[in-house]
């Protein structure tokens, strides 16, 4: 573990993946010099700007106003609703019907400004206008500035789940104002932070520990924060460095995603469950079945939990409010997943806090009877 950073100082991630390399940028008060980083990267370009209704309220000025600073022109705004009901078909062809209406060229760049469903939707978009745009990510969520906005992953929703229709598309840029999440609601800076713990899970023990010690601390803001953030990034942007498309080593990234999507589209995708409390609730199903194997001890299992609940997000189906489909229903979506290889269901299971490993060919009975006793406890 690294000292936590001063908050005055910017963080700079480099994912390395050669010609295709950029940097995100971490820190208070960074969007400011957008146009000025942009400026360098794409030196005469013109922008358009992806956002939703809600986040367009706090910062699509102040993009504006950077992107002219650099005398970058904004030739375009698409603003689209908020929620993931915009990762769909028709929202999509609105973008890219925008984009085209511009006559945006491939010199010139989209900039993602939102969460997650912003970043992949906006990503697609770009990956599709004229064969592929550039585009900046600004994470304006916890969840997209540790996790969505970093990686080139770009999808919208399928009647059928989660994230079934996307390319791989890196960004040129990634800027994470960490001053973007001072106007986000507590719960969905909760939902993010799930995705903090994962990084602990899957791979760094001493991250955990710090976070079981500081998670106050990162909620009120400051040095810790910035810190929680960077040490997350860090560990993605190397993840992708080794494994771009997820052919392997990815695939760890998705601790609690395959039990967590399931749930979230049972939900309708609504804010009935947010993605962050899914993939919470995931990897505690995922450490729960990891015990039920006998891969760790269950006071791994309660320690995950514990920690979890103790920042109020759930570890129960019992939370989820509204009614959930039976054990059946959760795994047909399960089938649906995009880690399914050649039928045969792969999960994300642990050995231990940080030892998290791929099991590629998990019976999908065995799995099927978990839920159904999760269920039931419900």
């Amino acid at each position: 573990m690294t000292v936590p950073l001063r908050a005055s100082d910017p963080v700079i991630v480099n994912v390395a993946l050669g010609e295709r390399s950029y940097d995100v940028v971490i820190g208070r008060g960074q969007l400011a010099l957008l146009g000025a980083k942009v400026s360098m990267l794409r030196p005469g370009c013109k922008a358009a700007i992806v956002s939703d209704e809600t986040v367009a309220v706090h910062h699509l000025a102040t993009t504006e106003k950077a992107l002219a600073a650099a005398e970058i022109a904004a030739v375009a705004t698409v603003v689209v609703p908020p929620g993931e009901s915009s990762k769909s078909f028709p929202t999509l062809e609105r973008v890219c019907e925008a984009l085209i209406s511009t006559r945006i060229e491939r010199a010139d760049i989209v900039v993602a400004l939102g969460g997650g469903v912003i970043g992949d939707l906006a990503g697609l978009a770009a990956a599709l206008v004229r064969r592929g745009l550039a585009y900046v990510q600004i994470p304006t969520s916890l969840l997209a500035q540790v996790d969505s906005s970093v990686g080139g992953k770009t999808a919208i929703d399928s009647k059928h789940g989660k994230n079934l229709i996307g390319t791989f598309h890196q960004p040129l840029l990634v800027i994470a104002d960490t001053a973007l999440l001072d106007t986000l609601p507590a719960r969905q800076f909760r939902a993010g932070y799930a995705e903090i713990v994962k990084y602990g899970l899957i791979g760094d023990t001493g991250f955990f520990a710090w976070l079981e010690s500081n998670w106050r601390e990162i909620f009120a803001g400051g040095a810790a924060r910035e810190h929680a953030i960077a040490v997350s990034c860090r560990m993605k942007a190397a993840i992708v460095a080794r494994d771009e498309r997820e052919s392997g080593e990815r695939a760890l990234l998705n601790l609690g995603h395959t039990f967590g999507h399931a749930l979230e589209a049972a939900a309708g995708f609504s804010d009935r469950l947010l993605h962050g409390e899914a993939i919470a609730l995931g990897m505690a199903l995922a450490f729960g079945f990891s015990a039920k194997r006998g891969l760790l001890p269950k006071s791994e299992t309660e320690r995950v939990k514990h920690h979890l609940a103790a920042v109020g997000l759930p570890i129960h189906l019992s939370s989820v409010r509204g009614a959930l489909p039976d054990a059946d229903r959760l795994m047909e979506l399960i089938a649906q997943d995009k880690k399914v290889k050649r039928g045969k269901l792969t999960f994300i299971l642990a050995r231990g806090i940080g030892a998290s490993f791929i099991e590629s060919d998990v019976d999908a009975a065995e799995i099927r009877a978990f839920l159904a006793e999760k269920i039931a406890e419900r």
